[in-house]
């Protein structure tokens, strides 16, 4: 059963929830663009966590830095992406060795530009990078398994510029396309979430 979890990161905390599962495979979600209105309860963001549960995953989502009950304020990326890390440890504190990422939209950003990549990480998962409004010139993704979904009708992260950005990726990168899904995924979370379990078996 999920529960609220405070994670230290440096001098200030983040709320988070956690769902312990038996294993040591876990996945941490990220949310979307905090300025906004994302935050770790974003029904995208709750599909990921669904199907990784589903698959034996424990979870750890958290509200990025200055959202909900989390401290500190937003910072454009960077200071998200040392939330990313301290949410790793939390759950290499919890035992947990084998780890995926999961981000949706400026989550997948923030996780995209994670350099160097800690040791831990087995897999990342990128739902809707917001290829077509930021910049992912800087991404550092690692010679890891990466798999990226979005939808037909997704004007911010259009398949046709994600396929682009995987031609240039020396990983083992994958894309599945939702066909007649936008951003949000409205009337499609249910099939997001199939996809997603598919994808990460």
């Amino acid at each position: 059963m999920e529960e609220r979890v405070t994670i230290p990161c440096g001098e200030i905390t983040l709320d988070g929830r956690f769902d312990p599962a038996e294993g040591e495979k876990g996945a941490v979600i990220t949310h979307p663009h905090p300025l906004y209105g994302g935050d770790m309860d974003n029904p995208v963001a709750l599909a990921i966590k669904n199907a990784y549960t589903k698959a034996g995953y424990s979870t750890l989502r958290f509200n990025f830095r200055g959202i909900g009950a989390s401290r500190g304020t937003y910072d454009n990326g960077i200071g998200e992406q040392t939330d990313v890390r301290a949410a790793i440890d939390f759950l290499k504190a919890a035992g947990i060795r084998n780890i995926d990422l999961g981000g949706y939209s400026f989550g997948a950003w923030v996780i995209s530009g994670l350099s160097p990549s800690p040791e831990e990480i087995n897999r990342i998962l990128l739902v809707s990078p917001p290829v077509a409004m930021m910049d992912f010139s800087e991404m550092s993704l690692p010679r890891l398994p990466i798999r990226m979904v979005t939808g037909s009708r997704d004007d911010i992260a259009p398949a046709d510029i994600i396929e682009d950005l995987l031609d240039g990726l020396e990983a083992e990168a994958e894309l599945t396309t939702i066909d007649g899904a936008d951003h949000f995924y409205s009337g499609y979370l249910q099939q997001l979430e199939a996809t997603i379990s598919g994808v990460i078996k």
